[in-house]
């Protein structure tokens, strides 16, 4: 197992989720009324720009837990196919983000769509 590695992964792990935790704690608590999802607006924001706000902020925690996914496998297997790694990695991030956008906006913002199609793409190239 690759040590430098497997501490770059654990502290994307670490960034991701204090980014994550501390975004809600500090920005997107004070604007929700008892739903998931953030849903009061923010002068000059709209309650809808702050959803997508809210998704994104969330979406780049949750590619860096991608990319710690691929750090995680080239340090315990090196040997392993890299393509194979990467695919995995991608199909999953990007279906996880894709979910992430569609319920953060209630499929109104089409970025959800794209990471789909990423998700769906890289399934297909892996078969």
């Amino acid at each position: 197992m690759d040590i430098a590695l497997t501490l770059a992964a654990v502290l994307l792990i670490a960034t991701g989720v204090v980014h994550s935790v501390l975004g809600e704690w500090l920005i997107f608590r004070h604007l929700r009324r008892g739903t998931l999802v953030p849903q009061l607006s923010a002068p000059p924001l709209r309650g809808r720009n702050i959803r997508i706000l809210w998704a994104t902020w969330h979406l780049a925690s949750l590619l860096g837990w991608g990319f710690a996914a691929i750090l995680f496998g080239m340090a315990a297997a090196p040997e392993a196919p890299l393509q194979s790694l990467v695919l995995h990695a991608l199909i999953g991030s990007s279906g996880v983000g894709a979910t992430l956008v569609l319920v953060g906006t209630n499929g109104r913002h089409p970025g959800w769509i794209a990471l789909g199609a990423v998700a769906a793409l890289s399934w297909g190239a892996l078969a």
